[in-house]
This record gives structure tokens, C-alpha cells and sequence, in this order.
């Protein structure tokens, strides 16, 4: 392990058929106001809602609401639940949803009671949080971000067009969080391969970057094996138990910190996405998708003995006759071969990308990399070979 690191993750994990019993017990740990966040009428439909608002009531709790939160969070929407905090003196957030449910929450917990403008302190310029932190507990309803056992908050800007994701520390991380994964069901087939490269993404990018001989490495390999998989039972039945719980927990290992510890990282693929759904609102998933394979392409000559191991340690190729550019392409289209098996995108344009739109998402795109730094005009190179 070449890096120093310190790991420390407080978030409470129930995890099952029956987690949803646990939430009475945690309710007892915080005050009367809740503030309920979720996204449209799917957690109303499959009865979701009913439940944790017979618990709350039954627990003599207070339920305040912010209904509607989209797949792309706004910052208006955030400022709205903000409010709301204030009003109401809620005591506990709880995030009824998926990731983007979740993200908004833990932005409305640090921006409640904000001194000055949140987006400007917290996702632009990253200053350190000093101002009181409503709790957060989350109750998962799709599998992909991990939002449920870290600090992310990607929010949607959408007068500045600007999508920024910020991590914040342990402080906002959900306090708990309930892992059922028969609520995953009632997403559609769409969002729930969506969610799944969201996972292989975050692996990936915390795979392609420095310290090539890491215990972590092994974990992330074990973890991308798992997902691949499990995956291929899911898609032929979206309801198979196992398939579904392996997916919940991989989605939660791979972005509660313990696959980047001791690694220098990339998420240049997530940079470009977030300027990608600012201006096109698609699927994150599905966008990291359609970017991945153009970006590896491109970077890969700088780390190309991890893109070998990648190809043999992953999709089990024989490279012994090959070079190692051979070998390294092998496997990214390896990867593109199992995007196209799912049924995932594949252009920008079948995302809603204008051609026009690129020069734009190259420039508000944070620069960033791991093996490669890349500047706007990489990014536009990668973008026009998305489209």
C-alpha cells in the first residue's frame, strides 16, 4: 500500500428482506420533525411509502415532506428542503429513494443553516463545512451511486448549467442506512442497468490510477467479476434475489471508500458525465457508458500493464500471444462487448447530444485524470468520438 490513509465510514448498514424493521429503532435516536425526500409516485406504487410514513406516525414523529426530487438533482430543489429545514426545525433527514434522492438530502443537511451561498461555498469552491449538519438516514430504493454510505452530493445548477458533485466528510455520510433489495425491483429495466454502470464506473476509476500492486486492486477485481455476474442473472430476471442483493452491496462497496483507499484515482469519466446530463439530463449511467470506452481508449497507452491485467484479471483473455497494446484493447472491447450485451447505449447522439452541445461540455467539464491529465481539447477529442 504505497499511499497513507486513514479510513473511518459511520454509517449504520441494514441489510435484507426484513431491514425496514430497524427504522423504528433508529427513529428513537432523533427529535419529532422529519423532513421526508423522495423523487415522484414509483415508492407510492409499490406501497414503499405507505410503510415508512405508518412507522414515522406510529413512532410519534412530525412528517414534513419534499416530493418530486429528480434523477438529476437541482440546486432549487435543494434550496427548497433547505427552507423547509429551517422552518420546521426538522431533526432528521430521511432520503426515501435513490442515489439522487440521497445526494439531495445530504445537500439540503449542509446548506440548511448556510452562511452565504451553498453552491458557492460548498460546490465550487469546496470550503470545509462549519455551520450545523442535519442528520441523514437513507432507505435505498435503486442500486448504483453508493450515496448510500459516503458523503457525495452531486447537484444540478440548472441557471448556471453546471453539474458538481462535492464529497464531503464523515460528518454527513447517512447516519443508516436500509438495504432492502426487493424495493430495487420496481425500477424500470433501464435505470436498473443505468445503475449498474454507474457501478462498474466507479470501480473502473478507481482501478485505472497508480499503485498497481494494491491489496485494494484485488478487492476492486473481485468486486467487477461479482458485478459482471450478477449482472447477466439480472437481466434474465430483473427479480432474482440474489442477482439483486449481490448488486445492492456491490453498488455500496464499491463507493464507501474502501475500493479507492491507497489509490490515486482518475473520475475524469464521471467529470465529463456531469457536464454530459447538465446539458442533456440522460441517465448518469448511461452516459458514463457511452464516454467510458472513447476515454479508456485514449488514456490507455499511459497505464498500459494495468489495462493488461484488466483484460486477463477481468474478462479472462489470453494474452500470452499478444502485445501489450493488443492485449490492452482486448479488453476494452471486452467492456464495450458487455455494454452492448446489456442493451446500453452506445453514442451520445442516442442520449439527446446535439453536435453543438461539445465544445460546451468540454469546456465546463472539470479537468482532471489519473494516468492522463486531460485539457478541453482531450475532452472534445473523447467527446467527438462518443458521438
Amino acid at each position: 500500500m504505497k499511499y497513507d490513509f486513514n479510513y473511518y465510514n459511520p454509517t449504520k448498514i441494514y441489510f435484507g428482506k426484513n431491514s425496514l424493521d430497524s427504522l423504528a429503532g433508529e427513529l428513537a435516536n432523533y427529535g419529532k420533525n422529519i423532513l421526508l425526500v423522495y423523487g415522484k409516485n414509483s415508492v407510492k406504487k409499490i406501497g414503499l411509502y405507505d410503510k415508512v410514513t405508518d412507522i414515522l406516525k406510529n413512532a410519534g414523529k412530525n412528517i414534513f415532506e419534499l416530493s418530486g426530487v429528480k434523477p438529476n438533482p437541482s440546486y432549487s430543489q435543494l434550496l427548497d428542503g433547505a427552507e423547509t429545514v429551517r422552518k420546521n426545525n426538522i431533526d432528521l433527514i430521511l432520503a426515501l429513494g435513490g442515489g439522487s434522492v440521497i445526494d439531495c438530502s445530504k445537500g439540503i443537511s449542509v446548506s440548511a443553516y448556510c452562511d452565504g451561498d451553498p453552491w458557492e461555498k460548498y460546490w465550487v469552491n469546496g470550503e470545509t463545512v462549519t455551520n450545523k449538519i442535519v442528520p441523514v438516514g437513507s432507505i435505498l430504493t435503486m442500486a448504483g451511486t453508493g450515496s448510500e454510505m459516503n458523503g457525495g452530493s452531486v447537484i444540478t445548477n440548472e441557471e448556471k448549467m453546471l453539474k458538481n458533485g462535492r464529497v464531503f466528510g464523515p460528518d454527513v455520510y447517512p447516519k443508516f442506512s436500509i438495504l432492502n433489495p426487493e424495493f430495487t425491483y420496481s425500477v424500470p429495466v433501464y435505470q436498473m442497468k443505468s445503475g449498474i454502470f454507474d457501478i462498474m464506473s466507479h470501480l473502473m476509476e478507481q482501478y485505472f490510477s497508480g499503485d498497481d500492486d494494491n491489496v485494494t486492486d484485488y478487492v476492486i477485481e473481485g468486486l467487477l467479476k461479482s458485478l459482471i455476474v450478477s449482472t447477466r442473472a439480472a437481466l434474465k430476471d430483473p427479480e432474482d434475489y440474489e442477482a439483486r442483493s449481490n448488486i445492492m452491496w456491490n453498488a455500496t462497496l464499491a463507493l464507501n471508500t474502501v475500493s479507492g483507499l491507497s489509490k490515486t484515482q482518475d473520475w475524469e469519466v464521471h467529470m465529463i458525465e456531469h457536464q454530459l446530463g447538465a446539458y442533456t439530463d440522460c441517465a448518469h449511467g448511461m452516459g458514463l457508458a457511452v464516454i467510458s470506452i472513447p476515454y479508456y481508449k485514449y488514456i490507455y497507452k499511459d497505464g498500459i500493464d494495468k489495462f493488461v491485467r484488466y483484460a486477463k484479471n477481468i474478462w479472462d483473455i489470453d494474452v500470452s500471444a499478444m502485445n501489450k497494446d493488443e492485449a490492452a484493447l482486448a479488453g476494452i472491447e471486452k467492456l464495450f462487448d458487455f455494454i452492448k450485451e446489456c442493451g446500453i447505449p452506445t453514442t451520445l447522439r442516442e442520449l439527446g447530444a446535439a453536435e453543438e452541445m461539445l465544445p460546451k461540455i468540454a469546456e465546463s467539464s472539470v479537468k482532471g485524470g489519473g494516468y492522463r491529465h486531460m485539457d478541453t481539447e482531450d475532452i472534445l477529442s473523447v467527446l467527438k468520438a462518443c458521438y
